[in-house]
């Protein structure tokens, strides 16, 4: 049985190409449409309360974990957006694109000859404990109240500062030139994209994200998640 009024905590896979405010609008539309829909304050109004909202943006080709919070508990929103990440993905080395993966097309190829499996290694430690990340112009983040996505979108560029992030681990599980499995456990507000850039500028081949997938948040665990079909049949 469901409360959303009250408030409940939903663990989600989001789907390809999905953003994650689509997936809350979808949800937001079952709950309102079921039998577990939040009550009418009062007579007067035209459709029922019920306040909803993710924890941790994912981009449109990343999938995963995705904290729904409904009712009282989207309080709790901050409080899992600051908890420790875990991500498994893919990128790619030999190319760039505007935008860090696969939304834009390739624009930069460069040489991948010279790499060896031990520069690749040697490479990660690079990017463990507290480094500074600057997030790519292709993101929610506010320039001047503008997102930098939007001023991205209109071909202009801006000026992104760079920040603290950790990332706690970093590790390469499958090598299979140009493309290379990883995972990566770090902290709130770090972009697995600009990692993808920053690790290919140190092995000077360039490098862009073809596949991610987030795994964990605190202790919120993916293989606990719900697909938005099985969320859909449990309101049934």
């Amino acid at each position: 049985m469901f409360d959303f009024g009250k408030g409940e905590v939903i663990l989600i896979n989001k789907p390809l190409t999905w953003t994650s405010f689509q997936l809350v609008n979808k949800m937001k539309y079952l709950i309102r449409n079921s039998r577990f829909q939040p009550s009418k304050i009062n007579v007067t109004d035209a459709t029922p309360k019920l306040k909803i909202g993710h924890a941790g943006t994912l981009d449109p080709l990343a999938t995963g974990l995705l904290i729904v919070c409904t009712g009282k508990q989207t309080k709790n929103i901050e409080l899992y957006q600051g908890k420790e990440k875990e991500y498994t993905g893919t990128l790619c080395l030999g190319a760039t694109t505007p935008c860090y993966d696969l939304e834009k097309a390739i624009d930069v190829h460069y040489p991948t000859e010279h790499i060896t499996e031990a520069m690749i290694y040697a490479a990660t430690e690079q990017f463990t404990g507290s480094i500074e990340q600057t997030p790519p112009l292709f993101s929610a983040i506010k320039i001047n109240g503008k997102r930098a996505y939007d001023i991205a979108r209109a071909g202009q560029t801006a000026e992104i500062k760079a920040k603290t992030i950790t990332i706690t681990e970093f590790t390469i599980t499958r090598i299979a030139m140009p493309y290379l499995d990883f995972k990566v456990v770090c902290s709130k507000g770090t972009y697995i994209r600009s990692l993808a850039r920053d690790f290919g500028d140190v092995l000077q081949s360039g490098a862009h994200l073809t596949a991610l997938c987030r795994t964990r948040i605190g202790d919120f665990e993916l293989k606990n998640a719900l697909s938005i079909e099985d969320f859909e049949e449990s309101l049934a």
